[in-house]
């Protein structure tokens, strides 16, 4: 589809599926390359709501073991960031000792992933790795480390892929960009 429409806003299509299935590919070799030898069972800790579909597409291709973990974070309200970022549901399991890799669906502004770290250092990480499906440079407002990034984007609203408007759009296999005309 070219164009979809989510309530009250309409979206065109920005991210075929096919460029996204290429750039998991990268992040995944990436991944793989640098956990081959590990001899610990590292922490996949998917973020989400957003995440799911970036993370059941990592899990699809990493070559390790790992343990699959969870946390829900929120921090839109509509198309724009609140700037808070709320934790709406705690870590499915212990990390303490551990080495985690924070997988997440996008990264903006950066509080969240700030927040993250605190969190994950407060429940006794080891070290924490940061893996993003898409970043948006200029929305940057905290410096972040980011281990990991599948691609760069424009500091545009998208939805698809598993990122959302108001909850809805996830199911998408593509994104889409909001359509401003």
């Amino acid at each position: 589809m070219d164009k979809i429409q989510i309530l009250d806003k309409k979206f065109k299509l920005f991210i075929p599926y096919e460029k996204l299935d290429a750039a998991i590919d990268k992040v995944a070799s990436e991944l793989n390359n640098d956990f081959k030898e590990c001899d610990d069972v590292p922490v996949m800790l998917c973020v989400l709501n957003g995440s799911i579909m970036f993370m059941s597409e990592l899990m699809k291709r990493v070559n390790f073991d790992c343990q699959l973990i969870s946390i829900k974070l929120s921090s839109y309200e509509g198309t724009q960031t609140s700037g808070k970022v709320k934790q709406a549901m705690g870590l499915t399991s212990s990390i303490e000792g551990r080495r985690v890799i924070i997988v997440e669906d996008i990264v903006d502004t950066g509080h969240t992933i700030v927040e993250l770290e605190r969190i994950l250092k407060e429940k006794g990480a080891s070290r924490t790795y940061v893996c993003t499906m898409l970043h948006k440079p200029e929305a940057a407002q905290v410096d972040v480390k980011l281990d990991y990034v599948a691609m760069d984007i424009p500091n545009k609203f998208i939805v698809g892929f598993g990122l959302d408007y108001n909850e809805l759009g996830r199911n998408y296999k593509d994104i889409y960009v909001l359509d401003e005309q």
